[in-house]
């Protein structure tokens, strides 16, 4: 009975045994990641994704590689800028392993060479830029750390894909020299466009004042040429009216009874204004004959005949022949 135990617990530590040789000698290597082997302590191979055979007691899993983008945080460091400012950046490094047996057996810790070395490009860049240079080339410091990096990783098998910066910070007097300029810059932006407002509406309320000078004036030249042309076509019109009413009368004049009529209606018109010039003022220098209205009506009467009389016609000249010697 004893002996029938003891070959069972042999069988169980046989079947153990091999159980764990078996578990040693294949492995799962998950997806994005490669498995460096060492074999009595030399590489061996690289172990892919998958299912993979490993020679038991004699090759081992020695490195462990994730082949996906890994982003690591570079520690705020200080710079001096070409100025002689002290800057505080800081970033993040996005690195990618490439080749895992350049980065397991070309550097002891490829990662934090690769910070190491992203540090000191950063001091090196942030030395040849003024500080307002520096902290408007973000995209030109970052592009030259990549570089930078990526040229000296490629022994390390890493492939650094980009570099970002986070922050650069000035000291605190600095910022605050900042924000007083800033402060300024804006003030003296308001203060130019307040001006170039006021001189804009000056030059609008100058230009509505003469447009309406101009308009005013034209009003007023228009009318003056109205007005002129309304009294040059009344004075027109009068002198028409009375050269008709005159030459009505002349033509009257001719006819029978119409002296009688003319010497009546001159009469008449005389001792009316006469009447008229001694209501209009107190004192009125007369002619000495004025009582002698006939003569007077007789001398218009006299006028009107000798302007309706025919005039004689004048004879041609004679002409003159020149006779011939």
């Amino acid at each position: 009975m004893s002996s029938f135990l003891a070959s069972v617990i042999i069988f169980i530590l046989l079947l153990l045994l091999i159980l764990a040789t078996l578990r040693s000698a294949f492995r799962i290597v998950p997806q994005q990641q490669n498995w460096l082997v060492e074999r009595l302590g030399k590489y061996h191979r690289t172990l892919g994704p998958g299912l993979n055979f490993v020679g038991p007691f004699i090759d081992r899993v020695a490195f462990r590689f994730d082949m996906r983008e890994v982003p690591t945080e570079v520690a705020p460091q200080v710079c001096i800028s070409l100025d002689n400012t002290t800057l505080t950046v800081d970033g993040f490094l996005y690195l990618q392993i490439t080749d895992p047996v350049k980065a397991a057996y070309g550097s002891s810790n490829p990662m934090n060479a690769a910070m190491q070395l992203a540090q000191t490009t950063m001091r090196s860049e942030i030395g040849k830029l003024h500080l307002d240079q520096a902290l408007s080339s973000r995209q030109i410091l970052n592009t030259a750390v990549a570089s930078s990096v990526d040229e000296a990783a490629v022994n390390w098998g890493i492939k650094v894909l980009r570099y970002e910066i986070k922050d650069i910070t000035p000291p605190a007097e600095i910022l605050h020299a900042m924000e007083l300029q800033i402060t300024a810059e804006r003030e003296k932006r308001a203060t130019i466009a307040r001006s170039e407002g006021q001189r804009q509406q000056q030059i609008n309320t100058s230009e509505g004042q003469r447009q309406q000078e101009i308009n005013i004036a034209d009003g007023r030249r228009q009318a003056e040429v109205l007005r002129a042309e309304g009294e040059a076509k009344a004075i027109e019109l009068v002198a028409t009216a009375t050269a008709a009413a005159i030459r009505t009368i002349g033509e009257a004049a001719v006819t029978d009874g119409g002296m009688a009529a003319l010497q009546m209606q001159l009469a008449k018109d005389y001792i009316s204004q006469w009447g008229n010039l001694a209501k209009q003022g107190t004192s009125l220098i007369v002619p000495a004959n004025l009582g002698d209205i006939g003569s007077m009506v007789g001398t218009a009467l006299q006028m009107v005949r000798t302007e309706n009389a025919p005039r004689p016609t004048t004879p041609p000249a004679p002409s003159t022949v020149p006779t011939a010697r």
